[in-house]
């Protein structure tokens, strides 16, 4: 018998949101993760709000909101906040009833800034990573860094000698103006970005074009492919190696460890330097035009060659987070929030991978 077609929409609903995620879905253990993370940051939550006045939006909420964003690459705020309202998984997921109304996009711009006060992003990443070494998936003897190029939330258009905020060097007198930089030269040192003074003109190498970047930079850990410790600097040609070594210099423990990294890393400073911490670097070769400072004491071990394979595996998280994670060109201009967003996307990339890796194990 055919059914009708009835657009009569009930009243009630006597289906929760709990009942209606399947069991099997990978948000479950990602959320079970994630509010052991926001216990642990209840007394940084409660350092954040003032005792007195009215009642918040709670913070947990919003961090949970931020990693739908991350996980589901929601390309605004604005759009995050629409999809709340009628996406089911989503509510159960940043603990929404069926009913609860949705905040406005503007509340995550008001509460940036107490976020960032507080280092919000880091005590979030490190409880992450606290789980993932109670849980046994960390090494504690090898490890890999690298960095990566984030495009600034800039144009090259703002690009202008410092102090020429009135647009002096550009012609015409539309909105969208044209520049022509034609024989003029343009450093670092003499101009800046009027949209985000903090972005840095730079050039991966030669060919290459220039860009308005900010360097994401991480620390892997080689048994799993987690990240461990992260950094957010500016773009200079000695970025990498000098986060590199501020990184693997919190490493903890007495152990003889291994660092791999790529041939960017090959310069004699940075190898002594790894070897004054009790560090072997496993760093590739570049013999292109110099004498590599890796000698044949490191590359006859067959633990180099390993480390040159697992090395590999960082590409991998900093591929998810330009594309899954949304970060190929940041949505936030200054330093500090671009690093905020930096850590807080792979603490998310974290968490995913756990996931992954504690379902496999059970059998």
């Amino acid at each position: 018998m055919r059914g009708s077609d009835n657009n009569q929409q009930a009243m009630f609903s006597y289906v929760s949101l709990e009942c209606r995620v399947p069991e099997d879905h990978p948000l479950r253990s990602i959320r079970r993760m994630v509010d052991g993370v926001l216990v642990d940051l209840a007394d940084a939550f409660r350092g954040m709000y003032s005792g007195t006045g009215r009642p918040s939006i709670p913070p947990e909420r919003l961090l949970r909101a931020l990693l739908i964003q991350v996980l589901y690459t929601i390309r605004s705020e604005r759009l995050l906040i629409e999809q709340l309202d009628y996406n089911l998984l989503f509510r159960w997921f940043v603990g929404l009833s069926m009913d609860d109304g949705v905040w406005d996009h503007s509340t995550f711009t008001k509460n940036r800034d107490r976020f960032l006060g507080s280092d919000l992003a880091e005590a979030f990443f490190t409880s992450v990573v606290s789980q993932a070494e109670a849980a046994g998936l960390l090494s504690d003897e090898h490890f890999t860094v690298d960095g990566t190029l984030l495009d600034a939330w800039a144009s090259l258009k703002s690009f202008r000698r410092k102090g020429d905020r009135d647009g002096s060097s550009s012609a015409g007198g539309s909105h969208n103006r044209s520049v022509d930089f034609h024989g003029e030269k343009r450093c670092n040192e003499t101009h800046e970005s009027t949209t985000d003074p903090d972005a840095r003109l730079y050039r991966k190498g030669k060919g290459k074009e220039s860009r308005l970047v900010f360097m994401g930079h991480a620390l892997m850990e080689n048994r799993h492919g987690l990240v461990i410790d992260t950094r957010l600097t500016l773009a200079t040609g000695r970025a990498e190696r000098e986060a590199a070594l501020e990184m693997v210099s919190t490493l903890p423990g007495r152990k003889r460890l291994t660092v791999g990294a790529d041939k960017g890393y090959d310069t004699g400073d940075f190898v002594d330097a790894l070897r004054e911490l009790n560090v072997t670097p496993h760093v590739a070769q570049n013999n292109t035009r110099r004498r590599s400072a890796i000698d044949k004491r490191t590359v006859r071990h067959p633990g180099y060659t390993v480390s040159q394979r697992m090395r590999k595996r960082i590409e991998e998280i900093f591929g998810w987070i330009k594309t899954v994670g949304n970060l190929s060109q940041t949505r936030h201009r200054g330093r500090e929030r671009v690093a905020w967003m930096f850590t807080f996307t792979v603490a998310a990339y974290n968490l995913m991978r756990m996931r992954n890796l504690l379902e496999a194990t059970i059998p």
